[in-house]
């Protein structure tokens, strides 16, 4: 396997995403052919490491993915690079109840791929204190190696000694001090980061990210910690089925949040993949025998797509022979109305009888695992998937339609109805990650 490094940190807000951008780019600069990987769900900073890289970037979720699946998307993503950069999500071991390796957590995959952790530590308020916190990390899981520390948002050169020799104390090299700075962030939306593709002047930003990761840490000393691991080739494992075999997916910037492994399993089943955009008017290929409307910020773009005659009258005569899927924002594209942020009505497509509405937000996040009540384009009844839900939107009416499936969350709660299901069309607020196996 090539070597890998995961970029973790005691709690969100450290540092990491910083971090790793500002890492990719600089290896990028310096030649070297990196990959890239983001535990756990999520659809918007992929699409960064893939601009700051160049090279590909996968999710690795040890709660949705079946082991196998996991380690192979490692291995894919590591071909033909010189080493991998993983980031972590939220903190090193945080995760939801489950079995040994399957929390979800950043330690998880760590452990099951066998790379090193570079932990980020945000130091501001503290100095030698730093080493605890360091420690605990470096001890609390066995199955994990702490190889290295950033320290982030650092005051003073003093700071930064104490700290450090406090830390180095404990056998472990501090490779990175980096000062207080704002002049690197990024640009945040509801759903965190604003999409790469809409990032104002991305590669200036990346830049400068690389420019303050390479003054201010050892990239080759960091580098250097990345090590093999250890998994056996386990062969690429298929996440779900495909829809079908030609199958049209709505891609602009109102329809954007569809995994990378979910599109390479379906093309590496033999489908054929036909984009369309809705904000550009345009309606699912004919020829195609079945379409997925992916999650992404209908709700932005709410004026345009009750507009776009040509995409709503396309999907309806499509829906009428052939299968259409709504994930989270498609869900919400696919039902009667969506009500934006400023409380104006837009009509949706009308294929099913569900209203939603982001005028009050109300956060809806966590792992789910979905069992379908019937036959349908994501499998035959019965079928249980894995995912996760992440939205503001809520639901005003959900109508007469029968539900999806029925889903309850990573914790234990009584499963319940979700989702919509109306002749060919069908959608639901859940996001698939992968098949229970």
């Amino acid at each position: 396997m090539t070597p890998g490094l995961v970029i973790a940190a005691p709690r969100s807000g450290s540092g990491k995403t910083t971090l790793t951008l500002g890492l990719l780019r600089a290896l990028r600069r310096a030649g070297v052919r990196v990959g890239s990987a983001k535990c756990g769900p999520d659809y918007i900073d992929g699409s960064f490491h893939r601009a700051a890289s160049g090279q590909s970037s996968v999710n690795l979720d040890s709660w949705a993915m079946p082991p196998a699946l996991m380690a192979s998307l490692a291995e894919i993503v590591g071909e033909g690079c010189d080493l991998v950069i993983c980031e972590a999500l939220m903190g090193l071991f945080d995760g939801v109840p489950g079995e040994a390796g399957r929390t979800g957590s950043s330690a998880d995959v760590a452990a099951a791929l066998g790379w090193p952790v570079l932990l980020v530590l945000d130091a501001s308020g503290q100095s030698q204190s730093a080493a605890a916190v360091v420690k605990g990390c470096a001890t609390y899981d066995p199955r994990i190696s702490v190889a290295g520390v950033v320290l982030n948002r650092l005051g003073s050169p003093r700071h930064a000694r104490l700290a450090t020799e406090a830390i180095e104390a404990l056998g472990i090299p501090v490779v990175g001090t980096m000062p207080r700075s704002e002049d690197i962030a990024l640009p945040e939306r509801h759903l965190g980061l604003v999409q790469a593709g809409e990032t104002g002047n991305l590669d200036e930003r990346l830049d400068r990210m690389a420019d303050f990761v390479a003054a201010n840490t050892k990239i080759d000393v960091i580098r250097a910690l990345a090590t093999s691991g250890t998994v056996p080739a386990a062969g690429f494992t298929h996440a779900v089925v495909p829809p079908g075999q030609r199958i049209a997916i709505a891609r602009d910037d109102a329809f954007s949040f569809l995994y990378p492994h979910i599109l390479q399993g379906w093309r590496g089943q033999g489908a054929q993949i036909r984009f369309f955009s809705p904000l550009l008017d345009q309606a699912p290929d004919d020829d195609c025998d079945s379409c997925w409307l992916p999650g992404g910020y209908p709700e932005l773009h709410a004026t345009r797509l009750a507009a776009s005659q040509g995409f709503l009258g396309g999907l309806r005569h499509f829906s009428e022979t052939r299968p259409v899927h709504g994930e989270c924002g498609g869900y919400m594209a696919l039902g009667r109305s969506l009500t934006d942020a400023a409380g104006v009505v837009h009509p949706m497509a009308g294929l099913l009888d569900v209203t939603t509405s982001f005028a009050k937000r109300k956060l809806h996040l966590g792992y789910r695992e979905a069992r379908l009540t019937a036959d349908g384009c994501l499998g035959p009844a019965g079928t249980r998937l894995r995912g996760h839900e992440f939205h503001y939107a809520s639901i005003l009416q959900t109508g007469d339609d029968t539900p999806l499936a029925m889903v309850q969350d990573a914790h234990g709660g009584q499963p319940a109805p979700m989702g919509s299901r109306r002749g060919f069309v069908s959608g639901s607020f859940f996001h698939v990650i992968a098949a229970v196996q």
